[in-house]
């Protein structure tokens, strides 16, 4: 079976879904509770979320439009945080040298 979208939409890294290598594999499951980086990614999404500033579809979006080998190199929450600093600097809350 050909791992080939069958489709011509263009897929992202994070479409991983009927690819051979990640068939028949446990689920990996996290129970831990995020760490402090973590709570304080997730805190500045909230307050960017309650100012109408990004919707969570938008941070969907922008983790999903992460280049592959940045995805896989970034944890959990450097996805997050890489996805809310791009969106801000495209909405122009943010000017890009200031996240350098």
């Amino acid at each position: 079976m050909s791992d080939a979208p069958t489709d011509a939409r263009p897929i992202g890294i994070h479409d991983l879904g009927g690819a051979s290598r990640y068939r028949c594999s446990p689920v990996e499951r996290d129970e831990a509770p995020p760490d402090e980086f973590g709570k304080r990614v997730d805190a500045i999404r909230q307050i960017l979320a309650q100012k109408g500033l990004m919707t969570v579809d938008e941070l969907r979006r922008g983790i999903e439009s992460i280049p592959e080998a940045e995805y896989f190199a970034l944890t959990y929450y450097e996805r997050w945080l890489t996805s809310i600093s791009t969106i801000m600097v495209e909405k122009g809350v943010i000017p890009a040298e200031e996240l350098r």
